[in-house]
């Protein structure tokens, strides 16, 4: 597939200016120019962050409210019960509240949703169960922006609720005694796209502050605080580039044994952001995509060895399970593109008798990566005659809005402009097929091309293990701060081979009497494409591999064209 290479519009004397004040190499300068982080303030913010760079938590709506209610649960030793989500913030936030509020001596009970029986959010169910039991109490975190109903149901129930939530509301929100959200319509607070564990952490702060407690008691939880935040795929700017960075430092020196045992068993041995990503991030969210979302908050809240080695085993089962159902979906999925013809539609929308609902949706984004084309996976169900399922989307193409016009063939669905939730009844999915297909090509969709976009040109000559080196101050990467992008032109093929059994890429490029390695992972088609001699143009990162003990530089490959 063709993508569009865009160079940034680099401001060589910005560049010069920085480098030499804040004493960086020029390629490091260049990064946080493209990134707009020019003003001094920033650029110490961005690469040195300490603990008083965190807003004022009062500044948050509602914030003096649930403080002082939570105050009073303490004085008074009342029973509260914290409503959680399935997902990493929503574990995360759950165990670092849980964990404050117990310091203080208050007795907290936790709630987390079955996603497969039970689905995102409130429920009149459990609230209904909730309200059977002692509690005056409800925090709900991750969550309850959007219950409006629910909450309602539990105030007719005398169950009391404080929303901390960091998802978007709708017209009305929660008739709560607090509704904590950095996205109000009426927010003061300076920056709006915490996690939903950071929320949380702005809330044990303020309670820090209010009760005059020392900073560590909430510091401490950053390490927790920092693996909700990276896992979210929220902006790492501002207060979360904060969170990210003071906490990936906690997160080498943990206590918390739950954390250190899932570390261990992924096989990681650098801590950064792909550690959190890839290595912890899944094993916990497989507890929620297999309906044992317990498992993981028993694990991080647990102090007993034992027991954490054997919830570590469970998650890494269910992670296994996890990757197994997701691989035979994803081949049949393919399957039914191929046989179909699928690809050559403008959205691709697929069904599946035996799929897991709880998986669906990473399947989906593999599809979309893979063709570039919005795709929906639907879980038919014979029982209910409902298709439920996930869909991913493209850059330049809303797929909420699209979904919009869809109301007459669809049941309902949820989400965002890249990703939603979705219900369709059997009788009516050709008939939606058929209308999103039509809509997809009325935004002209065909017209809409990746693009790569690409921090500098570089000659693999002026490279240094050093300056490689520099660029991990930009960690930790994530959303809004993604790895530094490079162009090298005119590389001459030195070798070229496949590996993996046809998957990956891998090459030894030359230029002039300079060679350098290169690995594309999932490229291992193109080695049929190019020859030794050929010339060819590259996009990558650059990084340090480290094999039989000896450090060499490589560029990690994203696209590859011929020179001309």
């Amino acid at each position: 597939m063709n993508k569009k290479w865009k160079f940034y519009n680099i401001n060589e004397k910005k560049v010069e200016e920085i480098s030499k004040k804040y004493n960086i190499n020029k390629l490091l300068a260049t990064i946080l120019v493209n990134r707009n982080i020019t003003e001094e303030e920033q650029i110490r913010i961005f690469l040195n962050p300490t603990r008083k760079d965190f807003h004022d938590p009062f500044l948050m709506p509602d914030m003096d409210i649930a403080v002082n209610r939570i105050i009073t649960s303490i004085k008074n030793k009342e029973d509260i019960i914290i409503y959680g989500d399935y997902d990493v913030d929503g574990i995360t936030s759950t165990t670092v509240l849980k964990s404050f509020l117990e310091t203080q001596g208050l007795k907290v009970d936790t709630y987390i949703p079955n996603r497969l029986l039970e689905g995102y959010g409130l429920n009149n169910n459990a609230i209904e169960e909730i309200s059977t039991k002692d509690y005056k109490l409800m925090i709900t975190v991750d969550c309850g922006i959007s219950a409006v109903d629910e909450i309602q149901y539990a105030n007719t129930l005398g169950l009391e609720t404080i929303v901390t939530d960091h998802h978007e509301p709708g017209e009305d929100l929660p008739n709560a005694l607090a509704v904590i959200d950095a996205k109000r319509k009426d927010n003061k607070y300076p920056f709006r796209e915490l996690a939903g564990v950071g929320v949380v952490f702005k809330l044990i702060q303020a309670i820090s502050q209010k009760l005059n407690l020392e900073e560590k008691e909430y510091l401490k939880y950053l390490d927790i605080v920092c693996v909700g935040t990276i896992s979210d795929i929220v902006p790492l700017v501002d207060e979360n580039r904060v969170i990210a960075k003071l906490g990936l430092k906690l997160v080498e020196q943990t206590k918390n044994l739950g954390l250190k045992s899932i570390i261990m068993s992924s096989g990681y041995q650098k801590i950064d952001s792909n550690l959190i990503s890839f290595g912890i991030a899944p094993r916990i969210n497989a507890c929620g995509r297999m309906g044992h979302q317990e498992d993981a908050l028993k694990l991080l809240l647990s102090s007993d060895i034992n027991q954490v080695q054997e919830l570590t085993e469970k998650l890494n089962d269910f992670n296994k399970q996890r990757q197994d159902t997701e691989k035979r979906i994803y081949l049949e999925a393919i399957e039914q593109i191929e046989e179909n013809n699928l690809d050559e539609k403008n959205v691709i929308v697929l069904t599946g008798e035996n799929w897991h609902h709880g998986v669906i949706g990473i399947v989906s984004s593999k599809i979309t990566d893979m063709y570039f084309k919005p795709s929906i996976l639907l879980c038919l169900d014979n029982q209910t005659n409902l298709g439920k399922g996930s869909g991913r989307s493209i850059s330049g193409f809303d797929l909420y809005e699209a979904l919009t016009e869809c109301g007459d063939v669809i049941d309902k669905f949820g989400g965002h402009s890249m990703a939603i939730g979705i219900t369709v009844k059997k009788d009516k999915i050709q008939e939606f097929k058929d209308k999103f297909e039509e809509i997809a090509n009325n935004y002209k969709i065909e017209e809409i091309v990746p693009i790569i976009n690409i921090d500098a040109k570089l000659n693999i000559a002026e490279l240094s293990k050093e300056i490689v080196k520099s660029l991990k101050d930009l960690e930790p990467f994530g959303e809004a701060n993604k790895m530094p992008l490079f162009a090298f032109k005119n590389l001459k093929i030195d070798s070229i081979r496949a590996l993996s059994e046809g998957k990956h890429l891998k090459l030894t490029l030359k230029d002039d009497n300079t060679i350098i390695n290169a690995i594309g992972f999932n490229m291992g088609y193109l080695s049929d494409e190019y020859l030794i001699g050929d010339k060819i143009d590259v996009v990558g990162t650059i990084e340090i591999n480290t094999f039989n003990g000896v450090d060499s530089l490589q560029i990690n490959i994203k696209d590859i064209m011929r020179s001309v």
